[in-house]
C-alpha cells in the first residue's frame, strides 16, 4: 500500500474502548472540521465491528455539528436487531459530549436472488485520463500543502473538474476512484473505504451550475445527510466509475446522486446526498 492508502486504513481501525464503544481519531491537517467520508467510515467500521455475519447493505446518516478535528471521536454503537439474515446497528459519534454524526446500518448475509441493474455508461478508460495532481497543476500555489500531500484515494475526473470556479456546468459529473495500493481481503474495510471517497465528490456535483465555490465568504455548504445501499461485492483498489448527478436544487438545499460501477460494469454501489447550499445573508424563515 501506499503511505496515504497506510495512513487511511490505520484511521479505520478504531480503538476499542469499553463494550460497543470505540475511538477514532483524525489526520494531523489543518482542517476547519473533519472530513464527512471520515466520520462516515469510521463509525461504518465501529458498526461492522458488533457484527458477527453479513456484509454491509446500506447506511443512512445525518451530518450533525462540524467535528473537530483536535479531539478523539467516541463511536457509540446500539446493538438493534440481529436477526438470521439481517444485522442492524445504530451508531453515534461524539465529541464534547454532543453528538455530531448519527448512523444507522444494516448488514446482510450472502443469499442468492433476482438480479437486474442500469447499465454502466460508456467512458474512456482511468488509464487514459490524466490523474488529479496533473490537472491540478496550475493551482498548485492556490491548493498549497494539499497539493504536495500524498492522497489515499487515485481519481481520475472525465471532462471538466466540477469545483473549478465560475459555474456555468451541467449537474453530473464522472470519475474513475480506486484505493491507491492494494487492500486486504475484508468486505468491510472495502466498504468503509469506498464510503470515505464518496464524500468527496457529491457536493461538487450540486455546486456545478452555480457560480460559487467552497471558500467564497458569502456561500456556507456543509453535507446534511449521506445514504449508500451496497449492492454487489467489490473492491474499493480496483478502479470503480463514480457516476454522478443532481436532479435539484431549491430552498438552500441541494440533492446529489451517484452509482459506482465496477469496471466490469457491474452497478456495486448507489448514493445519495442532500446538503446546505446557503448563501450567507439571505433572509432567513421567520
Amino acid at each position: 500500500m501506499s503511505t496515504a492508502l497506510d495512513f487511511l486504513v490505520d484511521l479505520l481501525d478504531l480503538e476499542p474502548i469499553e463494550v460497543n464503544i470505540f475511538r477514532g481519531v483524525s489526520p494531523n491537517e489543518e482542517r476547519q472540521r473533519v472530513f464527512g467520508g471520515q466520520v462516515a467510515a469510521q463509525s461504518l467500521m465501529a458498526a461492522g465491528r458488533t457484527v458477527d455475519e453479513g456484509r454491509p447493505h446500506s447506511l443512512h446518516a445525518y451530518f450533525l455539528r462540524p467535528g473537530d478535528p483536535n479531539v478523539p471521536i467516541l463511536y457509540e454503537v446500539d446493538r438493534i436487531r440481529d436477526g438470521r439474515s439481517f444485522t442492524t446497528r445504530r451508531v453515534v459519534a461524539i465529541q464534547h459530549g454532543r453528538a455530531i454524526f448519527h448512523l444507522s446500518a444494516s448488514f446482510h448475509i450472502d443469499e442468492a436472488g433476482l438480479s437486474h441493474q442500469f447499465p454502466m455508461p460508456e467512458v474512456p478508460d482511468p488509464e487514459s485520463l490524466a490523474t488529479l495532481a496533473e490537472r491540478l497543476a496550475p493551482f498548485r500555489e492556490q491548493l498549497g500543502d494539499w497539493f504536495a500531500r500524498p492522497h489515499p484515494i487515485d481519481q481520475r475526473h472525465i471532462g471538466s473538474l466540477p469545483f473549478v470556479h465560475g459555474g456555468g456546468k451541467e449537474p453530473v459529473q464522472r470519475l474513475w476512484i480506486r484505493a491507491d495500493g492494494t487492500l486486504p481481503d475484508d468486505p468491510l474495510l472495502h466498504a468503509c473505504i469506498a464510503t470515505y471517497a464518496s464524500d468527496m465528490s457529491l457536493f461538487d456535483t450540486m455546486l456545478a451550475p452555480h457560480d460559487v465555490s467552497w471558500d467564497d465568504p458569502d456561500f456556507m455548504g456543509a453535507s446534511l445527510d449521506h445514504c449508500m445501499w451496497f449492492h454487489r461485492p467489490f473492491r474499493a483498489d480496483e478502479w470503480l466509475l463514480y457516476d454522478m448527478d443532481s436532479p435539484s436544487a431549491f430552498g438552500a438545499r441541494g440533492l446529489a446522486r451517484g452509482f459506482l460501477f465496477t469496471r466490469s460494469g457491474q452497478l456495486a454501489v448507489t448514493l445519495a446526498q442532500e446538503g446546505l447550499m446557503r448563501k450567507v445573508g439571505a433572509a432567513a424563515p421567520a
